[in-house]
């Protein structure tokens, strides 16, 4: 029977995928990603759906990173082909999802884990959990994103600091740096995770998604064209019955019944 790598669980309009291989310390292989991507699809169509959370099971790892003993059987070509482009597309998918995401971080997140943490919205570290980027004590460098979105993301002084030296980070030392955004205690992680996708949900979720975008695409612009671009969306939502429902129930001193249109 084939490993169930991915649980999913929908809790009124979040859904909670949990990488399920706690003996291999929620290490990614292909197969593990292949399911992680089928089901994250799922629920990014799913209307019901507002938020994603993703988690590891068990209480040691997020995911520890990729599977060593598999990519030291590989060459370049297939590595290129096969693993690197299994991964570059599913954290690409839940990067660029149009719904929140929310990395729920249980444990120790290196490698591949923090790479995924990297492409996640907001990020929910568990006390004494680890991130890091530590191939380059075994000899390789980053191959899911890593690279480039850690300097994107942290100053990079620290991002090359993180790389050239591959030591861990604390939970505390991540949110310093902005890598994540609070460290929460460990019993709580998930209560946390599902209070702030809560808070999300009850927005509206077309101007969400016009907000996300917003921010995905204007990141990668010269400051004068995101500004044009945000000028645009912060136009466009108008023309949706939600900016006026919001606005008419501030006025009204009523909560708003935002309705996705």
């Amino acid at each position: 029977m084939d490993e169930i790598a991915i649980l999913t669980e929908r809790r009124e309009r979040t859904g909670i995928l949990t990488i399920n291989r706690p003996k291999t310390l929620n290490a990614l292989d292909i197969p593990t990603l292949l399911q992680l991507e089928a089901a994250f699809a799922e629920l990014a169509q799913d209307d019901v759906i507002g938020a994603v959370i993703i988690t590891g099971a068990g209480d040691r790892a997020f995911v520890a990173g990729g599977d060593i003993a598999d990519l030291n059987t590989r060459q370049a070509l297939d590595h290129y082909v096969e693993f690197a482009e299994v991964i570059h597309r599913v954290l690409r998918l839940i990067e660029t999802c149009d719904k929140p995401t929310i990395a729920a971080v249980n444990g120790w997140a290196l490698g591949g884990g923090t790479e995924l943490l990297l492409a996640t919205d907001i990020r929910l570290l568990a006390e004494g959990c680890r991130l890091g980027l530590p191939e380059i004590t075994l000899g390789i460098i980053p191959g899911a994103g890593g690279t480039q979105r850690l300097i994107r993301q942290v100053p990079l002084c620290r991002a090359k600091e993180i790389m050239f030296t591959g030591e861990h980070l604390t939970a505390e030392a991540a949110v310093a740096i902005g890598l994540a955004n609070r460290v929460v205690p460990k019993d709580r992680l998930m209560e946390e995770a599902l209070a702030l996708a809560g808070r999300m949900t009850s927005k509206s979720p077309l101007i969400l998604r016009i907000l996300k975008r917003t921010l995905s695409a204007g990141a990668d612009m010269p400051l004068p064209a995101a500004l044009a671009y945000e000028q645009a969306m912060a136009s466009l939502v108008f023309d949706s019955a939600d900016a006026h429902e919001g606005c008419s129930a501030f006025l009204e001193k009523r909560k708003a019944q935002f309705r996705g249109a």
